[in-house]
C-alpha cells in the first residue's frame, strides 16, 4: 500500500511541475483530481470530493457518463478526423439532432465557445452589410457591461473587465457598451449602424447576475423593431443548466442566433456550435468561415449522444428540481457575511462581503470543490445529475464553511 505521506508528496510534486513548467494564467484550489465520476472526483490522495464547479457546464451531464464514454471509443475506433474538405457519416446526423431539439434551421459547428461567438460576431456584421445596409466597415454590436464571452481578442475586446483587457490592446472596435439589466440604456444605444445585440442570459463569469424579469423578452422585442440581430449566447447557461433547455427559453426568447457550447461536448470533448434560420446562415458561402476541427466525425458522435442524454435523463427538468432545493437550503442559512443568494436552476451564486476564495477553501477542507469568481462570489453548479444525498452535502457544508467563516473573521 502507498502511504499517505508518498501520496501527499505526489500532489506537491504535481503541483510544483505544472507551476514550472506551465504558464501561470490560472490560480486552481489546491486539489490534484486523478479520476472522477458522476458528480464525485478522487485526487491522487484518494480522498473524495463533490464536484461544484462542472468544467464551467461542460460537465452537465456529469464526469465519464458511460453512454457518451461508450460513443467516444466506437467512433474513436472507426473515423476521428476528415476535415470538413469532405463529407463524414456523423456531422449530418449530429446536425439533424441539434437543429431539431433546439427549433433552428441549421448549424455551424466549431469547438470552443468562444470560436462560436467569433462565428455569431462575423455572421452579425455580413448581415448588417448585405441584408440591413449598413455602410462598410461601420457596423456596431451592443455589449453588456461585466459579461464574459471568452478570451480572443474580439471577446476581450467586447469586454468591459479590465483585468481580461490589460495590455492586450490596441482592440477592436465596434463595439458599444450598456449596463445589463437597463432596458432604457439598451434603446437608446441602439443606432441605425447597430447590428447585433449579444447577450448571456445570465452572466456566469460576472458573478452569476440574473436581469430582471421580462428583461430578455424586451430586448428580444427591441431587437426586432428596431432591425437589429439578437444573439443569445448561451455556451455555460445552456443545454438544461438553468431548468430549461435554454436560458432563453424562461421568457420564451428565440433569439436570432444562438451559442451553444461546453455541455454539448457530454464532458468529453470540445464541441460547440451557432443556429440560426436558414437565410441568416446562407449568408456564409464556401471558404468564408470554417475550421478543420470543426463537425469532425468524432465530436458528431459525442455530441449526438450528449443531446440523446440531455432529453431521455430529462436533465434540464432535474437541475430545475434540484435548483429549487438547492436555493431554499441557501437562503434560509444566516451568516453576516452573505448578501445574496441568486441564480436559476444549478447556476447558483453567493455574494458575500469578502473575498469568496476563503469559502471556497473551506468547501475544500470539508469535501466540496467550488469556485470563486467575480472576487466576491462563490459559484456553484454542480453536474445536473445529482441527487438528494449531494445535494444535502452542499447545504451542510455550506453552513459549516459559512460558520467557520464567521468564526475566521471576528
Amino acid at each position: 500500500m502507498v502511504s499517505y505521506s508518498r501520496m501527499h508528496n505526489r500532489a506537491h510534486d504535481l503541483i510544483a511541475l505544472e507551476r514550472e513548467h506551465g504558464a501561470h494564467n490560472y490560480a486552481p484550489l489546491e486539489i490534484v483530481v486523478s479520476r472522477a465520476e458522476g458528480v464525485w472526483l478522487w485526487d491522487v490522495e484518494g480522498r473524495r470530493y463533490l464536484d461544484c464547479v462542472s468544467a464551467y457546464s461542460a460537465l452537465s451531464h456529469g464526469h465519464v457518463h458511460p453512454r457518451i464514454r461508450a460513443a467516444l471509443v466506437e467512433q474513436s475506433q472507426r473515423l476521428s478526423l476528415t476535415s470538413r474538405a469532405m463529407y463524414n457519416d456523423q456531422l449530418p446526423l449530429f446536425l439533424e439532432r441539434l437543429t431539431s431539439l433546439t427549433g433552428y434551421d441549421e448549424a455551424l459547428p466549431m469547438n470552443s465557445g468562444v470560436e462560436a461567438v467569433e462565428s455569431a460576431l462575423k455572421l452579425a456584421r455580413r448581415w448588417g452589410y448585405e441584408v440591413k445596409g449598413i455602410p462598410a466597415n461601420t457596423a456596431e454590436i451592443i455589449v453588456f457591461a461585466n459579461n464574459f464571452h471568452g478570451r480572443t481578442i474580439a471577446a476581450i475586446s467586447a469586454s468591459s473587465t479590465a483585468q481580461y483587457r490589460k495590455d492586450f490592446g490596441p482592440f477592436l472596435p465596434g463595439f458599444v457598451f450598456v449596463p445589463f439589466g437597463d432596458a432604457a440604456a439598451l434603446e437608446r444605444a441602439i443606432t441605425p449602424l447597430t447590428c447585433a445585440v449579444v447577450m448571456e442570459p445570465i452572466q456566469g463569469e460576472g458573478g452569476v447576475i440574473v436581469p430582471p424579469d421580462g428583461y430578455i423578452s424586451a430586448a428580444s422585442a427591441l431587437c426586432r423593431e428596431r432591425d437589429v440581430l439578437f444573439i443569445a449566447d448561451e455556451v455555460q447557461t445552456g443545454l438544461g443548466r438553468t431548468g430549461n433547455l435554454f436560458a432563453c427559453d424562461h421568457e420564451r426568447v428565440h433569439a436570432d442566433i444562438l451559442v451553444v457550447g461546453k455541455a454539448l461536448g457530454g464532458g468529453f470533448y470540445p464541441v460547440s456550435a451557432i443556429l440560426s434560420r436558414r437565410e441568416l446562415m446562407g449568408l456564409f458561402r464556401a471558404g468564408d468561415h470554417g475550421s478543420t476541427f470543426g463537425g469532425n466525425p468524432l465530436a458528431c458522435a459525442i455530441a449526438r449522444t450528449a443531446l440523446d442524454v440531455l432529453v431521455e435523463e430529462r436533465l434540464p427538468e432535474r437541475a430545475r428540481r434540484a435548483g429549487e432545493h438547492l436555493f431554499a437550503s441557501l437562503r434560509s442559512m444566516t451568516s453576516r457575511h452573505v448578501k445574496e443568494v441568486r441564480g436559476r436552476g444549478l447556476l447558483i451564486g453567493v455574494e458575500l462581503d469578502v473575498p469568496a476564495r476563503a469559502l471556497s477553501e473551506a468547501l475544500l477542507a470539508r469535501g466540496i470543490v467550488a469556485k470563486d469568481t467575480h472576487e466576491n462570489v462563490l459559484r456553484i453548479a454542480p453536474p445536473l445529475v445529482i441527487d438528494d444525498a449531494p445535494l444535502q452535502m452542499i447545504a451542510d457544508g455550506m453552513r459549516d464553511a459559512l460558520h467557520a467563516l464567521e468564526t475566521s473573521t471576528d
